[in-house]
């Protein structure tokens, strides 16, 4: 039996990785145009190969190449190596180019609109050279099937199939119009809302409002080791699957709604709403931060990477500093 020859680093792990050409190719003739160089030369790094390990990697008939036991396995444990490093090199050259391509992102209407959207503009003007394709819908969306790189949504916690990044912490608020509470009354406690005019959020369960008992350090009160917990059935003369227009319609004075932070967030409307029963606190309705979560892979574009860490920076700070009275 032939004694394996001594390796010499530099042709090994060439001829190694031409061995995954070769049972990607198929065959002798396909490896070498795929690697750019003859047929000859492919077949002689193989023959080195084979007289390095000793034994036979490739079975050859006039119709077909396959590889042997011996070869497979090596293509099996080494392939994934060579691709991690390919990919090593690709990022490291992504780094040394200027940030470039394309970031298709859905976001929900009103952070969209508000929040998200004036972000990316500064973004877009530090990073000429990236695209961003911005869907502004409060459905949830299949992000692989869709083609989305980003989904910026507010939820207790990420699908365990995604990557997601925290941007920030939210959360719901119960909020009314001051005119409203003029001709209506507050209400002092979370049942009163049945008999006030609520605007819902348009899915399955909406009109049903929980809430537990804020203590004086913002947690929750216990009663027996459990949070006090009530609740209530809401009704209203409006329901919409966007809290965009439930805040035009808390402006308008058309009732009390419950909405994440960011929606009413802006200037105009610190002046006109009131936080409703701040002793309670709603749970169980809107998420409690702000994920950038993408369908799950081993790595993410820089591009798409910039755009999470601008979002990131600049949602640092929440929502927290509404001015409501």
């Amino acid at each position: 039996m032939t004694s394996p020859i001594p390796p010499r680093d530099d042709l090994l792990w060439q001829q190694v990785h031409w061995l995954g050409v070769i049972a990607s190719a198929g065959s002798l003739t396909a490896a070498a145009q795929r690697l750019g160089v003859s047929k000859a030369a492919v077949s002689q790094h193989l023959a080195l190969l084979e007289r390095r390990v000793g034994v036979p990697l490739v079975r050859r008939t006039t119709r077909a190449l396959r590889l042997t036991e011996a070869g497979q396995g090596l293509v099996d444990d080494t392939v994934p190596a060579f691709a991690q490093i390919a990919h090593g090199v690709a990022a490291a050259h992504e780094l040394a180019q200027a940030p470039r391509g394309l970031v298709r992102v859905t976001a929900p209407v009103a952070l969209g609109r508000q929040h998200i959207a004036p972000h990316l503009l500064d973004f877009l003007r530090r990073y000429p050279d990236i695209r961003v394709e911005l869907e502004l819908s409060d459905r949830l969306v299949n992000l692989p099937q869709e083609g989305f790189d980003l989904a910026i949504r507010h939820v207790a916690a990420p699908p365990d199939s995604t990557v997601a990044w925290k941007l920030c912490a939210t959360r719901s608020l119960l909020v009314a119009a001051n005119g409203y509470l003029r001709r209506r009354g507050a209400p002092q406690h979370p049942d009163d809302l049945a008999g006030h005019d609520c605007l819902t959020y348009l899915r399955p369960g909406a009109a049903v409002w929980m809430f537990e008992r804020a203590n004086e350090a913002g947690g929750t009160s216990q009663t027996e080791g459990q949070p006090e917990r009530v609740r209530v059935t809401v009704r209203g003369s409006l329901r919409a699957n966007t809290t965009e227009v439930l805040r035009e319609a808390l402006l308008a004075g058309l009732g009390i709604a419950l909405v994440p932070d960011f929606s009413v967030a802006k200037p105009r409307n610190m002046q006109r709403l009131q936080q409703v029963l701040p002793d309670w606190k709603p749970v169980g309705f809107f998420g409690d931060s702000i994920y950038a979560i993408r369908p799950w892979s081993p790595s993410a574009p820089r591009a798409v990477q910039l755009v999470v860490e601008h979002l990131r920076t600049a949602l640092a700070g929440g929502f927290a500093r509404l001015g409501l009275e």
